[in-house]
């Protein structure tokens, strides 16, 4: 019994050492708007996902649509995220439809910025059609101050960082 505490307190001990030695991961806070376009039908899904410079998928920064019943129609996304399904409580907000208008704010990676990483901002609408890459740009300073155009749902989407 008395090595059973020694081994467990030893164990405690190194975990808490790796915790008070771990460097947090820095974050830049940029407020996203997102302008849909004008379109008849049910609210969109929008995924906005960090993609690495090889193209795939690193991580899911932001999701308009908390029904996750739907996130399998955001089918590339899904592929990536079905298999992890990480927590995205703290990240989804509702739907939004045609003509409206959200604003939000999106942690980044600090690291991540002018590495030749992109952010992409898919979008899905029931019955309609699915979009891949609605906009896509790479993550750079520049881009994280711009205004950049939809070519789907998205009319466009306002980055401003905070």
């Amino acid at each position: 019994m008395k090595r059973f505490f020694k081994i467990s307190s030893i164990a405690f001990v190194a975990f808490l050492m790796l915790v008070a030695f771990s460097k947090p991961i820095e974050t830049t806070n940029v407020k996203c708007m997102i302008q849909m376009t004008n379109y008849a039908g049910e609210g969109a899904y929008v995924v906005v996902s960090l993609i690495n410079p090889k193209g795939e998928y690193e991580k899911t920064l932001y999701i308009q649509g908390k029904d996750s019943e739907w996130f399998s129609e955001i089918s590339e996304w899904w592929k990536f995220y079905g298999k992890r399904r990480s927590n995205i409580d703290a990240i989804a907000g509702e739907t939004i439809a045609g003509g409206e208008r959200t604003i939000s704010v999106v942690k980044i990676p600090s690291e991540k910025i002018d590495k030749g990483y992109s952010i992409r901002f898919e979008t899905a609408v029931e019955d309609k059609e699915y979009f891949i890459d609605d906009v896509q740009f790479e993550l750079t300073t520049a881009n994280l101050k711009s205004k950049k155009e939809g070519k789907g749902f998205i009319r466009y989407v306002r980055m401003i960082p905070q």
